[in-house]
């Protein structure tokens, strides 16, 4: 299996694929549980090259959620290594850490969270002026995104005057203002119904090819799957071999489920 079909993973106790914009290696997450503890993520190895869309799908409860918040180094891991643009960030101390995330991260979650006093274009203008950078500078950039994104017209609509597929795509666009090596998105459709989930699902791909980020969804919406490069299946905390009919053979050496279902990136009509 090629890097342009699926992620790549390592050898236990190595991180492999270091021009990668996103590797995790062997990364175990533990929480407190009374006099014990519960393993979120147990052992769990991937990665995404640029222009890579990968679908993380699961159970509820199985530690996608978790995996999504390790990647994008909100919570640290146990033990692993957690490796952003060749960036390794175990050592990182918290500053350094959300200077990171500013910087080479891009983080949709399942609910826009848009501020209601902003309009559409001031959504994006907060966090790019926040990075220092001049606000003329700043309008211009959110401009051309949610002219991206498809609503070049919305720009000074606030989010009540929003459709929830809008608001969603402010979202997006917000995640983009970085210009980020790694985007991470969680449950995009969950709150949407199948004509705009379908819409958000295509824009992600695009966005993806266009932007040449890596991308990993999680989804429950396995429909869309098809519109990503690979999947990978997560259960009690593991990547574990996906019940599916799709070939799931990988190079020698590697490690973890990984599905191809495309032949490499491209975009979406």
């Amino acid at each position: 299996m090629s890097l342009s079909s699926a992620p790549v993973t390592s050898r236990p106790g190595s991180v492999t694929g270091a021009a990668l914009p996103l590797v995790l290696g062997n990364v175990t997450l533990e929480y407190p549980d009374g006099g014990g503890t519960i393993k979120a993520l147990d052992n769990v190895s991937l990665g995404a090259a640029a222009g890579q869309m990968v679908s993380l799908v699961g159970p509820s409860g199985s530690g996608k959620s978790s995996l999504l918040a390790v990647a994008a180094t909100l919570v640290r891991p146990t033990c692993g290594q957690v490796v952003i643009d060749g960036i390794t960030t175990a050592d990182l101390k918290d500053a350094e850490l959300t200077a990171l995330r500013r910087d080479k991260v891009g983080i949709i979650f399942q609910q826009p969270n848009l501020l209601a006093s902003l309009t559409a274009v001031e959504q994006l203008m907060i966090g790019h002026h926040l990075r220092g950078r001049p606000l003329r500078a700043a309008r211009s950039r959110a401009l051309e995104l949610l002219g991206l994104v498809g609503l070049d017209a919305s720009a000074q609509k606030r989010p009540h005057q929003l459709s929830g597929g809008q608001r969603q795509r402010v979202n997006i666009a917000r995640a983009l203002m970085g210009s980020p090596k790694v985007l991470l998105v969680d449950e995009p459709t969950a709150a949407l119904d199948h004509e705009r989930s379908a819409s958000i699902v295509g824009l992600l791909r695009r966005v993806t090819d266009e932007f040449r980020v890596a991308t990993v969804m999680v989804t429950h919406d396995t429909e869309f799957v098809p519109l990503t490069d690979a999947v990978a299946v997560m259960r009690d905390g593991g990547l574990t071999a996906p019940s599916t009919g799709h070939n799931t053979s990988i190079s020698e050496g590697q490690v973890g489920p990984f599905v191809p279902t495309r032949e490499g990136p491209a975009g979406v009509n």
